[in-house]
């Protein structure tokens, strides 16, 4: 991934040199001119305005959007219930069923308010086991949209869609568990296999035939039109040298200094300095998460030198959805319950390795995240130069 991202990175920042220049700019680019300019090349090479979606992305449709897709894969159902006593009135509760009996209880709270940490994540409020008879599990996904106006709808950006989904597989993580140990159930598996249902939900999102159905203008209610759903589509792998190289190096600088072994102090400023120059970092680009500031490598043995692994997630997800897309129906039944038996339902009955072989009949390999990423075509480059 490393080459290739700084190969694509290399590539982009031409391009982005090229319109500091047209402009009449004489300056080189900096890492506080990368997302500036790449927006504007953004905008013109895909006539793209991120604005535009907004209109389209209801958050009630999203939600309608995730639960069509776990009732098309997994044949479940979701049914709003009121007269259960929640923690805030902003807080939603469904009951989720399969074929009448019940699979758990999802819970959903979505704006953002003073007294709520910012980011998105799920929780487990009740595991699902069998050690003490059937209990069934109890989730919550919790947001930070904004709260529109009373009587208008609340318009996400995509990347919130995108958060929905996310949060929305690990929700699905714990409701699909179906193990004996609470210690093993749901979302208890190793870090770097947690976010494999979670990233892998999200393929659902960006599928035309959920987008037509489901992202449809706040006040017209027409369906995205095609032109804009192609050019969303289309400007996916954009600047994704860029969002690699700045990733990558925030892991490889959390790998190299955990392998740290020493009892005197070490100045992490330079020994950053050290790592990104032994790696070739870009000029232009900087570290997603600069060391003194970087939470997850200090959060204790669940992050620590694991920041890798949304990446490594990342090429499961991709090469988990490419056995949907092989069979030419992106909610094929067969694979659907293969990817519930052994990854959804499965909890830590066995090694995520062995899970992972159990749904895909092989290994999972690197190269479909590079496809997924559109840097398949630098592949077979040598050492790149930034």
């Amino acid at each position: 991934m490393w080459k290739a991202g700084r190969a694509r990175a290399a590539e982009e920042a031409a391009d982005l040199q090229a319109l500091i220049a047209e402009e009449g700019g004489n300056f080189r680019l900096a890492a506080w001119d990368w997302r500036h300019y790449a927006e504007k090349v953004r905008n013109r090479r895909f006539d793209f305005d991120s604005a535009e979606l907004k209109p389209y992305l209801q958050l009630e449709k999203m939600i309608a959007a995730a639960f069509d897709t776990a009732s098309r894969l997994f044949g479940l159902a979701f049914e709003e219930v009121h007269d259960v006593p929640v923690y805030h009135p902003d807080v939603r509760v469904w009951k989720v069923t399969q074929d009448g009996r019940l699979t758990g209880v999802f819970l959903g709270d979505y704006f953002a308010r003073s007294s709520k940490r910012s980011g998105a994540w799920m929780n487990g409020l009740r595991d699902q086991q069998r050690l003490t008879g059937d209990v069934r599990p109890i989730v919550i996904n919790v947001m930070n949209f904004s709260k529109p106006p009373a009587g208008e709808p609340a318009l996400l950006s995509f990347d919130d869609a995108r958060t929905l989904f996310h949060e929305f597989g690990h929700a699905l993580h714990g409701l699909l568990s179906d193990v004996t140990y609470p210690l093993i159930s749901g979302t208890n598996v190793a870090r770097d296999f947690v976010e494999l249902p979670s990233q892998l939900y999200e393929h659902w999102l960006e599928r035309p035939e959920v987008l037509r159905r489901f992202a449809l203008h706040a006040e017209t209610g027409q369906a995205m039109p095609e032109a804009l759903l192609d050019k969303l589509l289309a400007a996916r792998t954009f600047n994704q040298g860029f969002a690699t190289v700045e990733y990558a190096s925030s892991a490889l600088v959390d790998m190299d200094l955990h392998m740290i072994s020493t009892d005197r102090p070490v100045d992490v400023i330079a020994f950053e300095q050290g790592v990104l120059e032994r790696i070739g970092m870009p000029a232009a680009i900087v570290m997603r998460h600069r060391t003194p500031h970087f939470q997850h490598i200090f959060s204790g043995d669940g992050y620590a030198a694991g920041y890798y692994s949304y990446l490594w997630s990342e090429v499961l997800d991709a090469d988990a959805f490419d056995a949907f897309e092989e069979t030419g129906d992106v909610f094929d039944p067969a694979t659907a319950k293969r990817l519930r038996d052994t990854i959804y339902a499965a909890g830590y009955r066995r090694d995520p390795a062995e899970a992972y072989r159990a749904f895909r009949g092989r290994d999972p390999d690197p190269k479909a995240l590079l496809r997924k990423r559109g840097l398949d075509a630098l592949t077979g480059i040598g050492d790149a130069q930034a």
